[in-house]
């Protein structure tokens, strides 16, 4: 048997948020920006509603997300 003194070690931490009403799984804690762009969602038309609140535009980048976080995504749809 191994060495107990690496258990652990190769574990990723990973945060749980709801997105939208589903369960996301991410590595790590991101700064909300960072998260949005990564789902290549451009940010110019797009209301974000964190744990319960909306949040302006400029705060994306300082909103570090965190395990059991709650988002809302909304977005515009064209229609006629």
């Amino acid at each position: 048997m191994g060495s107990t003194g690496d258990v652990g070690k190769d574990i990723e931490f990973l945060i749980n948020l709801v997105v939208n009403g589903k369960v996301e799984e991410l590595p790590a804690s991101v700064c909300l920006m960072d998260y949005l762009e990564g789902l290549a969602i451009r940010t110019d038309y797009l209301a974000v509603g964190y744990n319960g609140e909306v949040i302006e535009k400029e705060e994306f980048a300082n909103i570090e997300l965190q395990d059991g976080d709650v988002l809302e995504i909304v977005r515009p749809v064209g229609g006629g």
